[in-house]
């Protein structure tokens, strides 16, 4: 893997002063999977995948239908649970291909996984229909939607289950969910990870502000607890043995795509908890739909590459801004090496995942690019990050 350089802007969203400011914009009320029912704060959502198969009762030899197009670590709960990974195709808009899917069942078939790519809802109404027909569950992945709608219902709502990932969406260390409107998930048990998670989580969400220059000046403030974090951490270490040893922190937060099911009935910290409550929901809406609209206009006519998405519809709060790039090969590593922190969901697929499975995802694998449209891009940021882009991809042009 290639050395590249700390990118000059934040990939996700960090905690700064102005994360608890409104900022409405004239922008529409958009619900979140926090209103769909029932609520479990887990680590990351790959967690709360666990915790669902577990509630639905599946396990060794159940097939599970999965997008082609996919983070490894939406796979791993479902080998964790025994069950069998089946990938179906998606369209060229990242549709669930449910001809494709119909193909697939069978009677050892007990769910689909539908992903909202990007922010992008699928069409719930039609999935939710499908599933009923066919008598299988349905699991919304809300990993990158944790705001939008879908003809008036929150995204979340549809499924029988729904996973969001809270860290991609608020400045914090980690954090993701498990929501039900239709099962009661109350009785499942949930634990503190304990003290020294609890510290990391909060010490990791201010360290990573004051690195980007987002807390003014707070920095003295924090200065002297984060100069002793190290430290702190090299106590716990030396007194845990083995293994023990790597899990101050889920491996989710750390950037791997394995599950760990010692996670499993570990509750997200205090700190990512509280804020996500507090955080203000306003302005992680407006400030992704304005950064989007920005990206699209700027970016939309380069030649060699075409946003994915070119319209941004009422309703949608992107993750994201995924822009398909022809010439991707070169262009990647140069933006890389630039400190543009472009992001390449979906880059490794599951082993046997191929063209021949699904050629739409194995395109999007090689060639689909993401930018960072979060609410805490600074203009000037935004305004470097589009200048490195257009100059990367028109000079690889010439």
């Amino acid at each position: 893997m290639a050395n590249y350089p700390k990118p000059y802007i934040p990939t996700q969203p960090v905690l700064s002063l102005e994360s608890f400011s409104s900022n409405r914009c004239g922008q529409q009320d958009i619900p979140s999977v926090l209103d769909v029912g029932s609520i479990k704060h887990v680590t990351s959502g790959r967690v709360a995948i666990a915790l669902a198969l577990k509630q639905m009762g599946i396990g060794k030899g159940d097939k599970v239908l999965i997008p082609a197009y996919h983070c490894p670590a939406m796979v791993e709960p479902v080998i964790w649970a025994e069950a069998v990974p089946i990938f179906y195709k998606i369209q060229s808009d990242t549709s669930v291909d449910l001809d494709d899917v119909q193909n697939k069942l069978d009677e050892s078939t007990k769910l689909l996984i539908a992903t909202h790519y990007f922010g992008f809802p699928q069409n719930l109404v039609k999935i939710r229909n499908f599933c009923d027909i066919h008598e299988i569950y349905l699991l919304e992945d809300c990993a990158h939607s944790f705001f939008g709608e879908f003809e008036g219902r929150p995204i979340g709502a549809y499924g029988d289950y729904a996973i969001a990932s809270t860290m991609k969406f608020f400045p914090i260390y980690e954090g993701g969910c498990l929501v039900s409107g239709r099962n009661n998930i109350e009785q499942i048990e949930l634990r503190s990870a304990g003290l020294a998670f609890e510290i990391k989580a909060a010490l990791n969400t201010l360290e990573r502000g004051l690195e980007y220059d987002r807390m003014g000046s707070l920095r003295k403030l924090f200065a002297t607890p984060l100069k002793l974090k190290d430290y702190l951490w090299k106590s716990v270490k030396q007194g845990s043995p083995g293994e023990n040893k790597k899990k101050i922190g889920p491996g989710a937060s750390e950037g791997g795509f394995g599950f760990e099911a010692d996670w499993l009935h570990k509750r997200s910290s205090f700190s990512s908890r509280w804020l996500t409550k507090l955080a203000s929901k306003d302005r992680v809406i407006a400030g992704r739909r304005e950064n989007y609209s920005a990206l699209l206009e700027a970016l939309a006519g380069l030649p060699g590459c075409r946003p994915l998405f070119p319209d941004l519809p009422s309703g949608v709060v992107p993750h994201v801004f995924p822009l398909i790039v022809d010439n991707s090969a070169e262009i990647f590593p140069t933006l890389k090496r630039s400190g543009v922190p472009v992001i390449r969901f979906g880059e490794f697929l599951w082993h046997g995942v191929n063209e021949s499975v699904c050629s739409v995802s194995t395109r999007l694998s090689q060639n689909l690019l993401q930018f960072p449209c979060h609410q805490e891009l600074k203009l000037k940021e935004k305004q470097w990050m589009i200048e490195q882009i257009r100059k990367t991809i028109l000079s690889s042009m010439e």
